[in-house]
């Protein structure tokens, strides 16, 4: 393993690597557009010059390889004013959309033109004008002026989703990004290319002026789409959550994630929950709400009536540790586990997207089989019809798309005493049960903490972000209170809670308002 210098601090590198990866291990800064970690070195932006001693020309970092010895410096005054040049070229028709332009607050250029340019143009010739709002595909918005030719979304599509449609047309400074005639950029993984634009040229269709992100604080967590259990960060205010992006985990997505998952944060926010306990009794119509822990203390009674004729049914949504919680607080053998889909959970795209959507598939078989519990979904029908199961606890999923089966489920369970149902969101599919029901509000991933077990065994810890629905509970708390117990009293760190949506804009105080979140967490100057 090689050893050379950095800016003066001495750093050792596995063979082969280069001085950007060097510069990289450091946290060195160092001006770059078109390198990227996931990607294949193209050497194109020519910003990322370095000063190598005993060479006479600057190199660039991306494309050279690291000796023994090496010393290496991007503090040099030529190499300062190098790259001062190169950034005056690379914005020579970039146009001056910062107000407007959706990547503003986030974008590479303003940052490496803070760090490494602050110089003053000397250009004077009309801009080249390019196409703007340019319709990619189904999630994906380009604006060519803003576009510096990083080459990095077409090297995307060309070695990670391998599916080539973007490339560079025209030639000189009428070069363009663009899709393939008759081939838009409509691939499962398309996003990715906005994570790595680092100007505002690529945008979200979904995220597009929907907030400025120094309205947004992040939080990393796991998603939840599937069983590969991807790491990202996920954006919200007090009015909700808004986007979801991947973090690099190298034994897991790399640097990527799927299309699919960034749409999971939809089902958490307030107009999709269940914002609190609902019940009806059998033969009403109307439903009463009720405080969520309350009518999770009168399901109690009903629990305690059942004795052997109460089953649990499990789905894959929740954390390993509820399921533990869960099954000790309420001893039975009578657990089955709802398999949505089962068919396709061998179903693997290749890349990172798995055909069991369910982000803890292995924690749920964990947990049934650490109880000795071995059940069939035909015997939990079977003893519903007999009437030797009476009285049904669901832990229901918590992204219900994914559950195709819902209607069916339901309509198999109608015929038990007394269902209840624990679950995060609301459902049309509720107001059919025509038995005793007690539907009670859980939190959601982003609202609590604990572990997902993904498809390769590895157990992944997720902490909590924020409160949506203060009233919520989640499983274990569900759990305790079923089963007549007080919730152990755990000391959480103190987050943020949304805003109540029925308030009145009179009844907004101060610290409800938007503010700039990034604020709050910057360095010293």
């Amino acid at each position: 393993m090689p050893k050379c210098t950095i800016n003066g601090h001495e750093v050792e590198v596995k063979e082969g690597a280069t001085i950007m990866e060097a510069f990289y291990k450091l946290n060195e800064g160092i001006a770059h557009y078109c390198y990227h970690p996931g990607l294949s070195v193209a050497g194109v932006c020519r910003l990322c010059i370095v000063d190598i001693e005993g060479n006479p020309r600057p190199q660039i970092a991306c494309n050279t390889v690291v000796t023994e010895g090496m010393k290496v410096t991007n503090q040099a005054e030529k190499i300062k004013d190098g790259v001062k040049w190169v950034l005056d070229f690379h914005l020579i028709n970039h146009p001056l959309d910062c107000p407007v332009c959706d990547q503003a607050g986030e974008c590479g250029l303003q940052d490496q033109y803070m760090q490494f340019g602050k110089y003053s143009s000397e250009m004077a010739e009309p801009k080249v004008k390019k196409h703007k709002v340019v319709d990619l595909g189904p999630t994906v918005v380009l604006d060519s002026e803003r576009c510096i030719l990083c080459s990095r979304c077409v090297r995307f599509t060309d070695e990670v989703s391998k599916t080539n449609e973007l490339g560079l047309f025209n030639r000189g400074d009428r070069t363009e990004v663009g899709t393939f005639d008759g081939k838009p950029l409509d691939n499962n993984y398309s996003l990715n290319t906005v994570d790595i634009c680092p100007v505002g040229a690529l945008t979200s269709k979904d995220f597009r002026f929907r907030q400025r992100v120094w309205y947004l604080k992040d939080s990393e967590t796991l998603c939840t789409g599937c069983s590969t259990g991807c790491n990202v960060k996920v954006y919200y205010n007090k009015e909700g959550a808004f986007r979801v992006k991947p973090v690099y985990n190298e034994k897991v997505n790399g640097h990527w994630m799927c299309d699919e998952g960034r749409g999971i944060y939809k089902f958490v926010n307030r107009e999709h929950r269940l914002l609190k306990g609902r019940m009806k009794q059998k033969g009403q119509s109307t439903w009463t709400d009720m405080d969520a822990g309350a009518l999770a203390k009168e399901a109690y009674q009903v629990i305690k009536s059942a004795g052997e004729k109460l089953a649990i049914i499990l789905t894959g949504q929740y954390s390993t540790h509820e399921y533990q919680i869960l099954l000790k607080n309420l001893p039975t053998k009578n657990v089955f586990h709802w398999q949505n889909q089962a068919e396709k959970w061998n179903e693997f795209d290749g890349l990172l997207l798995r055909g069991d959507r369910n982000p803890n598939t292995k924690g749920v078989e964990l947990a049934m089989n650490a109880s000795g519990i071995k059940t069939d979904w035909n015997d939990l029908i079977s003893g519903i019809k007999s009437g030797a199961i009476q009285t049904v606890f669901v832990a229901g999923p918590e992204n219900m798309a994914v559950y195709e089966d819902m209607k069916e489920k339901i309509q198999s369970l109608g015929s038990v005493q007394n269902i209840i149902w624990t679950t995060a969101c609301k459902s049309e599919d509720f107001e059919k049960l025509t038995n005793n029901v007690w539907l009670v509000p859980m939190k959601s991933y982003l609202e609590k903490e604990g572990s997902f077990i993904n498809n390769q065994g590895l157990e992944q810890k997720f902490k909590k972000a924020t409160t949506i629905v203060s009233e919520a509970l989640t499983l274990a708390e569900a759990s305790y209170l079923v089963s007549g117990q007080n919730i152990p009293i755990i000391k959480m760190e103190a987050v943020d809670t949304f805003i109540d949506a029925s308030r009145r804009p009179d009844q907004v105080t101060l610290e409800h308002r938007k503010k700039n979140e990034f604020v709050y967490k910057r360095g010293s100057l």
